[in-house]
Parts: structure tokens; C-alpha cells; sequence
């Protein structure tokens, strides 16, 4: 073998590691398509527990321990667990029937207009996104949307994408080792942006619609008028200022984001129509110190 194949040796061998992880982590993921998750949903739930317990710990004397926001949140919360746990509900989404969450929800007093579910079902939710929400039709639109990402099961596919790359580009880099620093630094430069662009990107975009997906449906079978996704995201869009473009954005623009959900509204609306409908009321006021 010539210098000029070793020189492509380690990205051969790193093809075939990066197939043999893939096929060992390929299952059928959200509504049926293909997925690459490689740690065990046991180990995803440990995880998603010390991150919130972080996140907890660093926010302590700002969770909110009691009083009627406190209510609001777990009840939509649980309304929307139920929805998630029903066979149905599970089938129609393509979510494992084993699946099991630790479900947790609280409230952070914060002006960042923010909310997340961890791994696991650990749910927080910050102050200021209230405002938006306006009702708790409109929370139920947030909260459907971040269980939607743990009930998919997006962070552990993030972490096998991310380690992917990982292997991806320490085998590009063993294969150039006999380029000069400069050289090597401009293809590795070249190759993260590619990466970043051309892989990770896209595949967040992808969550963000799909947690949107399975956020409209969870929200009707719940009782939550599916109808105001839409009117929530369009509030969102205007809530988060300018945007850059929409191919540089882990999340789809506001737009793209609207249309979707409009496209789903039929399947979402046949769900409401057979739940038994929640009474949308306003928010309980938050007041800062």
C-alpha cells in the first residue's frame, strides 16, 4: 500500500466505525422514521436527573415552592402526562410503549423567556415566558412542545449525532497529519463549520418541528384547543426580536414554525374533538421583586 492510500486509511476505518455505531444504535424513532440512539433510555433518565438537579440547585432561591402558578403548572403538566401515557397517543406518535419518565415539574422565577424538559420528563418552566403564554391553553403549547422532545427521545439522538461527528473528524484529522499546521487547521475549520451546518443544524430544526408535532397532538388529547399553537408561536416570533437565517438556527423560523402546525391542525382538531375540552382561563399574574 502506496503513502497515498495510508494516507486515507483512517477515515476508511473511521466509516466503518461510524456504520457498525450506527446500525448498533438504529431503531424506529417519532412517527416511524429511522433514529440512532446509543445509550439506554435508564441512562438518559440518570442523566436528565443530575442536569436538573444543576439546574435546580444553581436556581434555588428562585423556584417557586407554592401558590397558584405553582398549580397551573402541574396541572397542565399532568393533563398533558396522562395524554402522553395513552396507548393511542403512544401509537399514533410512534413512542415506545415501554417508555417510562420520572415526571417533575416546576416553575423558576426569571425573566428569560424560556422552558425545557430534560431526559426523563424534568420539567421547568421560567416566569417570563408567561406573558406569552397568556392562558394555560397557551402553557399547555410550551409544555407539549419541551415533553415532546423527552417522550422523542432528541437528547440522547443528539448525543450519538454529536459523538458521530466526533469520530468523523479525529479520523480526517489523522488523515492529514502530514500537512502543515496551517493547512490542517483550515480543512478542520472547514469540516466543524460543515458539520455544524450541513449535520447538527438541520437535525435541530428537525427536533424542534417534531417536538411541535407530537406538542399539538399531546395538547388536544389533553383538552387544550389546538388552535392556538399557532397564535402562540406567532406571539413567540414577535417576542423573540430579529432572527438571522433560518439555515444557522437550531429552530425553524417563526413562519416555517406557523405553517407546519397549520398543516397538522386536522389530525390535532380530530384528537380535541373526542377529549374532553379544558376551559382556557388567563394565567395567575407574576410579580417580580
Amino acid at each position: 500500500m502506496n503513502n497515498g492510500s495510508l494516507r486515507f486509511l483512517p477515515i476508511i476505518i473511521g466509516m466503518v466505525v461510524l456504520a457498525g455505531y450506527a446500525a448498533k444504535g438504529c431503531r424506529e424513532g417519532p412517527f416511524g422514521r429511522s433514529q440512532i440512539v446509543t445509550i439506554s433510555p435508564e441512562q438518559e433518565l440518570s442523566l436528565g436527573r443530575q442536569a436538573y438537579t444543576q439546574v435546580l440547585t444553581k436556581e434555588r432561591g428562585n423556584v417557586i415552592q407554592k401558590g397558584p402558578i405553582v398549580d397551573e403548572v402541574r396541572e397542565v403538566g399532568n393533563r398533558l402526562r396522562r395524554a402522553s401515557e395513552d396507548p393511542a397517543i403512544r401509537e399514533l406518535l410512534k413512542i415506545s410503549k415501554d417508555l417510562r419518565l420520572d415526571w417533575e415539574f416546576n416553575i423558576i422565577q426569571s425573566k428569560q423567556i424560556n422552558a425545557f424538559c430534560l431526559p426523563g420528563g424534568k420539567v421547568a418552566i421560567y416566569t417570563g415566558i408567561l406573558p406569552v403564554c397568556q392562558t394555560d391553553t397557551g402553557l399547555a403549547v410550551v409544555m407539549g412542545h419541551e415533553i415532546g422532545h423527552a417522550l422523542a427521545r432528541h437528547g440522547a439522538e443528539r448525543m450519538a449525532q454529536q459523538q458521530m461527528v466526533a469520530i468523523g473528524q479525529l479520523a480526517v484529522a489523522s488523515s492529514i497529519g502530514n500537512l502543515d499546521y496551517r493547512k490542517q487547521q483550515m480543512v478542520l475549520g472547514m469540516l466543524g463549520v460543515g458539520a455544524q451546518v450541513g449535520v447538527l443544524l438541520p437535525f435541530s430544526r428537525n427536533h424542534e418541528s417534531e417536538a411541535d408535532h407530537i406538542g399539538i397532538v399531546l395538547m388536544a388529547a389533553a383538552g387544550y384547543d389546538p388552535a392556538e399553537a399557532p397564535i402562540f408561536w406567532e406571539r413567540m416570533g414577535k417576542a423573540g426580536g430579529g432572527r438571522g437565517p433560518e439555515f444557522l438556527s437550531t429552530h425553524p423560523n417563526p413562519e416555517t414554525r406557523v405553517a407546519d402546525l397549520r398543516k397538522w391542525m386536522s389530525e390535532a382538531m380530530a384528537i380535541y374533538d373526542r377529549s374532553p375540552h379544558v376551559k382556557s382561563r388567563p394565567l395567575p399574574a407574576i410579580t417580580y421583586p
